[in-house]
């Protein structure tokens, strides 16, 4: 057994409530500029004194409204500034906010709200409301539904008069650290999704160690466009710290298009899951083959991962370092420019990155700090740091956090992250707390310097007819990476060798196709048994190969018609597989790998 920590550099008082901060900042930094929100071609920005008055005064509106300490409350909605809003002014009356995915089917919708009781829900759209009005009959505690585009929330901040300031300082004071602050939903691999209880003290404490320990990126002269979905814990508590460094933050949910926007905005750090950093590589990669340049591009990822890795060997040659500052002119340059220009640091979590992604930005001047968390650890475990980025491993442990390896591989946690249990479900909750300290389900392993590798899923352990035990996320993570596969599903349970489902980018195939003299409008239909395309896959699949033995390698594969996406079940909210709920559905599939041999 294996164990790290790392002291805390923050305790939270008892009496703590997440949404102080906001009060306190508008005495300490009124004119500081902390939200930025677009209107037409420029970005408007909101000082901490306007941010805190518009807290309290949808605070205040709530209370009006009708909701009291512990309520639960829905909100369903894109990523948004009213989101932001909506979230501290829920948290500061002692509300439990309850985040709803905006893609979440009615059957979804429907459990959230019922299995946590909420008394009443914050919808974005129309179409929100009539999803949530959808499931009335099956969520008898529901009273009030408020929607954003309606101008509900203005409405609610009209009736602030109706309450006294006092009383919401009351309802401030009275909040105690251990307090219910929110009920955050699993995505459901298996099962129905179950909702983890965060207090106030865990989504403080979090956020609060990860800008102390984080100061040379999460600084006062800092910005970030933020994208991903604030249902998310991983967005919302990085949303806190921003706040809590006084970084300025602006949202967007128009994912494709963001390019526009990192230009306009020019954020200085970014927020962003692994597939964000393989778009922006395949896309560059692609371009530079469509214009006659493959090879100066394909020479200039080389350069720039080697020049990453000689800074770790602490010592780069100086054919290499001529090399580097001339593709830095040609290359490097431009894929700075498509960030905003000024953007050097980015943050990735939510699915490994790789270490060929990791060096490669690296290399070209962006560094890619990875770290590790669960909804159930609110969420950040631990991270890699400036002047401590060890690409390839999760980093080392948060501030206040203990990581340790029990004898099976497991990686267990203990800290204040560690969330307080699974709403009215003891026995789930049991069954991840012991002594104190959590059973991830993650497998994993700490090297001698303190840093945190995971290496699969102790729940997705495949064991062959012959015994090998395989861990399926090195091989998906790895030919996933390749600029035309989009999902992989590994497997082989008891099967004579490991195979895998593969599905086809939609946004990179038609001009994968043109470039090799093929009609880009070929449907996938006619490419899944194509010659090139599986032998362009098959190179993906032999380099997923030599992170693994022989034995655990992929010796078949299938190509699918149809993408594994959240509309169609197979994906959830946070983009993570279904495992079997796609195994079910592509049985035959699955069959005809191991049919003949």
């Amino acid at each position: 057994m294996r164990e790290v920590s790392s002291p805390a550099l923050y305790s939270a008082p008892d009496s703590v409530n997440a949404a102080d901060i906001v009060f306190e900042y508008a005495g300490s930094y009124p004119d500081v500029a902390v939200y930025s929100r677009e209107e037409g071609e420029s970005w408007v920005d909101i000082s901490c004194a306007e941010f805190a008055e518009r807290v309290g005064a949808l605070a205040r509106g709530f209370i009006a409204a009708g909701i009291g300490a512990g309520d639960r409350v829905a909100l369903m909605s894109r990523t948004r500034f009213e989101w932001t809003l909506t979230d501290f002014a829920l948290l500061s009356i002692g509300a439990v906010v309850v985040p709803v995915y905006e893609t979440s089917s009615p059957e979804q919708v429907s459990w959230i709200l019922s299995n946590s009781g909420a008394v009443a829900a914050v919808a974005e759209t129309e179409e929100h409301r009539a999803t949530i009005e959808q499931v009335r009959t099956e969520t008898p505690d529901l009273r009030e539904v408020w929607v954003i585009d309606a101008g509900d929330l203005d409405q609610l901040a009209g009736r602030a008069d109706e309450v006294d300031p006092q009383q919401l300082q009351d309802r401030r004071s009275a909040t105690k650290a251990d307090d219910t602050a929110t009920i955050v939903y699993t995505s459901g691999t298996t099962g129905r999704p179950k909702g983890c209880e965060l207090t106030h003290r865990n989504l403080v404490t979090n956020s609060q160690n990860s800008v102390r320990s984080l100061d040379d990126v999460l600084t006062a002269n800092s910005s970030t466009l933020l994208f991903l979905p604030l249902a998310h814990v991983l967005a919302r508590v990085i949303q806190m710290g921003c706040f809590t460094a006084r970084v300025r933050v602006a949202h967007t949910s128009d994912i494709t298009n963001l390019l526009p926007k990192f230009a306009s905005f020019k954020p200085t750090f970014l927020l962003a899951v692994p597939r964000v950093f393989e778009k922006v590589y395949n896309s560059a990669e692609q371009t530079a083959v469509a214009g006659g340049k493959g090879k100066i591009f394909a020479a200039a990822a080389a350069t720039a991962i080697d020049y990453s890795r000689s800074l770790d060997a602490g010592r780069t040659p100086i054919g290499l370092k001529l090399k580097h500052a001339l593709f830095s002119k040609l290359v490097y340059g431009k894929l700075l420019a498509a960030l905003g220009g000024e953007c050097d640091k980015c943050v990735s979590g939510g699915a490994p990155l790789g270490e060929r992604l990791g060096h490669f930005f690296r290399g070209i001047g962006v560094e890619i700090y990875e770290g590790y968390g669960l909804t159930e650890t609110s969420p950040v475990c631990s991270f890699n740091n400036v002047g401590q980025n060890k690409i390839g491993t999760v980093g080392r442990p948060l501030p206040g956090v203990s990581l340790r390896i029990a004898e099976d591989g497991e990686l267990l946690v203990h800290g204040d992250n560690v969330f307080k249990g699974y709403w009215h479900n003891p026995d789930a909750t049991a069954e991840v707390l012991q002594d104190g300290w959590l059973h991830t389900g993650d497998l994993a392993a700490i090297d001698s310097e303190g840093f945190l590798s995971i290496t699969g899923r102790k729940k997705e352990i495949i064991v062959t007819a012959g015994g090998k035990n395989v861990a399926p996320a090195v091989l998906e993570d790895r030919l996933r990476a390749h600029a035309l596969v989009s999902q992989v599903l590994v497997v082989g349970e008891q099967k004579p060798f490991i195979g895998a489902l593969v599905t086809l980018d939609r946004e990179m195939l038609p001009g994968w196709l043109k470039e090799h003299g093929r009609d880009p409008e070929t449907p996938v239909a006619e490419l899944m048994d194509d010659e090139l395309i599986q032998s362009e896959i098959q190179k993906g699949v032999d380099d997923a190969n030599r992170a693994v033995s022989k034995a655990e390698s992929i010796r078949k594969f299938v190509v699918l018609e149809p993408d594994f996406t959240e509309e169609g079940g197979h994906l959830t909210p946070s983009m993570k597989l279904r495992r079997q709920v796609v195994a079910k559905d592509f049985a035959d599939e699955i069959d005809g790998l191991y049919s003949a041999r």
